[in-house]
Order: structure tokens, then C-alpha cells, then sequence
């Protein structure tokens, strides 16, 4: 004998993946709100401009290109010479995010090293050394640690609007160009 479904059965059960898509949509981030957040930080770029971070980023959407030690520095060359970023179209500065050492005079002595390394004054103004709690930050951004650079697109609000980690990639790359040249929301 079979047994005959009534007609509330289907209507129930429309009802209920209705319920978990609006549960899921309460519980996944906004894009406009980011999948992270950089806190306001107060930075000196190479040239000795202060700068507000985010509120000065140089566009309403720019890429950072966030490293950690200097053994990433071929992982941020590679998203450098990838994306082509020496050739303009995209905002973008790189941002050493350091461990604030707690006193004037040695942020300034690392502050000379990176100078004798980067003579350029492109170089120099693209270059933005962040004394802060690391741990802190990458939290604060999403990042999964330290251990790779990472590639970030900031609005002038700090939200992350996209992020990835570690070597250029072709694919994430064409998920960052379509994310900062994307108009604002």
C-alpha cells in the first residue's frame, strides 16, 4: 500500500530551506562590510608623509601588499610583476607590518634601513612600515598567519574586501583586479 503524501509536505519543506537561506544570509558577512578590517593605524611612509590608515589610501580601492619578514619579499615581487603594478591602473603600496618596538628611536633606526633599500621615491612612497601588534592585525584582517605575504583590496573604511596569501596565483589575481577595479558600493 502506498502511502499518500499530503499536500502540506512540500510547502513545509520550501518553507524550511526558505528559513535556512535567510539564516545564511544573517550569518555570511556582507561585501560591502568586508571579510575583515584594518584598524585605524597612524603610519609614516618611507617619504616621511604621515598617513592615516585607511582613511589616506591613494583610492577609494587599493591594493596592500602586506609582508611580514623579508624572506616574503619574492612573494609580494611576484603579485608586483604579475599584476603588472609598476605599470600603473591599480592603486597599490606596499605595508611591512612590524612589531612596534615601543620607542621613537628604534622605529626611526628601521625606518633607515628600509630608506638605504629603497632609493626610489616611487619606491618610497608606495612603502608604508606599520609598528603595531602583529598578532592583532592579522586577526583583524583574516589573514591565517605570518608565515606567507598576503595581498589585500582596502577601501577608505578598512574594510578587506578581498584577500589572499602566499605567490602570485593567475586566478586569485583576476579576483583581485575584478574586486579593485569593481565600482564602490
Amino acid at each position: 500500500m502506498k502511502k499518500k503524501m499530503t499536500m502540506w509536505a512540500p510547502v513545509a519543506g520550501w518553507f524550511a530551506v526558505a528559513a535556512v537561506a535567510v539564516g545564511f544570509a544573517f550569518a555570511m558577512p556582507r561585501h560591502a562590510e568586508g571579510i575583515g578590517k584594518v584598524p585605524p593605524l597612524a603610519a609614516k611612509r618611507l617619504d616621511q608623509q604621515q598617513v592615516q590608515l585607511p582613511q589616506q589610501l591613494p583610492a577609494s580601492r587599493t591594493l596592500a601588499l602586506v609582508v611580514f619578514s623579508k624572506e616574503q619579499r619574492a612573494e609580494v615581487q611576484s603579485w608586483i610583476d604579475g599584476l603588472r603594478l609598476q605599470q600603473g591602473g591599480i592603486a597599490w603600496l606596499k605595508m611591512p607590518i612590524l612589531s612596534d618596538p615601543g620607542d621613537a628611536a628604534r622605529r626611526t633606526e628601521i625606518e633607515q634601513r628600509y630608506m638605504a633599500r629603497h632609493a626610489s621615491t616611487a619606491d618610497r612612497t608606495r612603502l608604508v612600515p606599520v609598528f603595531t601588534d602583529r598578532d592583532a592585525f592579522i586577526r583583524a584582517v583574516g589573514l591565517s598567519g605570518a608565515e606567507h605575504a598576503s595581498v589585500l583590496v582596502l577601501d577608505r573604511a578598512g574594510n578587506v574586501l578581498a584577500r589572499v596569501e602566499g605567490a602570485f596565483d593567475e586566478d586569485k589575481a583576476q579576483a583581485l583586479r575584478e574586486t579593485v577595479l569593481a565600482q564602490g558600493d
